[in-house]
């Protein structure tokens, strides 16, 4: 599941994981109710710059990330664990845009990683 970090947490939510290389602003620790925050599985700070949330370019900035990720092993499969053994488990993202989004492509990314359809 992917959700806007701004969105209240609920009990529903399952493992709470932060998946923005930037700390959210405006958001305290606390607020934020995170269980881990994975900077690193977040696209380069090149790519994010270049994609800058335009719709034009998200097929393509889908393409790149995806190819940040299979270069990315180790923090896929630490990702890839945590889902494992968790079950439930939330993505959390800053951007405004609920489908115009790196955690979208991120959790259809690991739905493949891990076998899994929809969610």
């Amino acid at each position: 599941m992917v959700k806007r970090i701004y969105d209240e947490p609920e009990s529903g939510d399952g493992y709470r994981v932060l998946v923005d290389r930037l700390w959210p602003r405006g958001m305290s620790k606390e607020r934020a109710a995170l269980d881990l925050w994975m900077k690193d599985i977040a696209p380069s700070p090149g790519l994010r710059k270049w994609f800058g949330h335009d719709p034009a370019r998200f097929d393509e900035f889908d393409e790149q990330y995806r190819a940040e990720l299979d270069a990315s092993a180790e923090v896929v499969g630490a990702l890839r664990d945590i889902i494992m053994a968790r079950g439930a488990v939330t993505l959390l993202y800053a951007a405004k845009d609920p489908l115009i989004n790196h955690a979208v492509i991120l959790r259809d990314y690991m739905n493949d990683v891990v076998g899994r359809t929809g969610e």
